[in-house]
């Protein structure tokens, strides 16, 4: 069981890194640590480690008051906490064995325990393959799994991983945190300082929230800091609404461009609809083929009429002249005969 009571740590600068703190958490329980940078979470896995001690206030781990640990107890404390780091803190020099083994040689353990215990930790963090290999030669992923198996090499009580996501990617951030997790689930108590929104939000673990040093929020199954989630979902809706004047503004733009488009189609049209127009009077004008084909006709008809009825008049007329021209010789050639006989018949007498 871990327990803070009242607990006030002021550093000699004057700054207040925890003010009246309380808590409790209770053996294989997993909790997440939240707040911003200068919150005190630090501090917090200091007081747990020894590192520091509380000016006021009871730090209580397991068995022991922290604040009254004899300092030749505090190794023993710390061989039952695993510590994870955000900068991983392997020795360069040392293989991926020899670092999670580096703990286990410090306490005395024999070779053979140390061989077995290595690579079954290496196991469980997916990194047996990976036992002959350098820090160097190490993904960043891969090497937060070897601060990981060394933080379980010792078969802890308590993990205190210390912002363990901070220099991954999300993918590896999350598969770290899922790895905690099943820690946990085999009875080790985690508790886990960070302020990864997505993967807190994600666990739905039990928070614990710092502000300033002042605990401010203790909450099961919780989110991240409910503020920072309005904020976040403010900006959400304020990138949303971006989005959709964006949105807006293209599709005005593009009807403004499509109604640029219509009237220019409207005004060709009209303009086409006003040359049919014309053409329709100018064919209206004008007979058709067929029409202009059946008045020739007619007019050919009418002409050949014409011509025959004047053929008729000139022929009888000349008829007529041709008679009377015959009737005039013929009154003439009598008179000639009648004065001829008168001319005569005087002689007779």
């Amino acid at each position: 069981m871990i327990e803070f009571r009242n607990v006030t740590k002021t550093y000699p600068n004057g700054a207040k890194a925890l003010q009246k703190v309380n808590f409790k958490v209770d053996r294989g329980e997993f909790v997440f640590c939240i707040g911003e940078s200068g919150a005190g979470k630090s501090t917090l896995v200091k007081l747990l480690t020894c590192e520091e001690k509380p000016n006021e206030g009871t730090v209580i781990l397991g068995n022991y008051e922290v604040n009254r640990l004899q300092k030749r107890l505090i190794p023993q404390l710390r061989r039952k906490i695993g510590m994870v780091f955000q900068d991983f803190r392997l020795i360069e020099t040392k293989t991926v064995f020899e670092n999670v083994a580096f703990a286990l040689e410090i306490v005395g353990a024999s070779k053979a325990t140390i061989k077995r215990r290595v690579a079954m930790v290496l196991s469980v963090v997916g990194l047996r393959e990976k036992a002959d290999c350098y820090p160097s030669e190490l993904s960043g992923g891969e090497a937060q799994r070897v601060g990981v198996a060394r933080a379980m090499i010792n078969n802890p009580n308590l993990i205190l991983a210390d912002e363990p996501t901070g220099n991954l990617d999300p993918i590896n951030g999350e598969a770290i945190l899922a790895l905690l997790e099943e820690i946990n689930h085999a009875g080790t108590t985690v508790i886990c300082c960070t302020h990864d929104v997505e993967l807190v939000n994600l666990m739905k673990k039990r928070v614990i929230e710092l502000d300033h040093g002042k605990l401010i929020r203790d909450e099961d199954k919780a989110a991240y800091d409910q503020v920072m989630i309005s904020d976040q979902n403010l900006a959400f809706e304020q990138s949303q609404h971006e989005i959709e004047e964006m949105d807006r503004a293209i599709y005005e733009a593009f009807m403004a461009d499509q109604d640029e488009k219509q009237a220019i189609r409207d005004q060709e049209s009209r303009k086409i609809r006003k040359r049919l127009d014309e053409d329709r009077r100018r064919r209206k004008n004008r007979m058709s083929l067929a029409e202009r084909i059946a008045g020739m006709r007619i007019l050919a008809e009418k002409m050949n009429v014409d011509d025959v009825q004047k053929n008729h008049n000139s022929v009888t007329e000349n008829s007529f002249t041709q008679a009377q021209k015959k009737n005039t010789e013929r009154d003439n050639d009598q008179a000639n005969i009648d004065t001829k006989y008168s001319e005569n018949e005087g002689n007779y007498e």
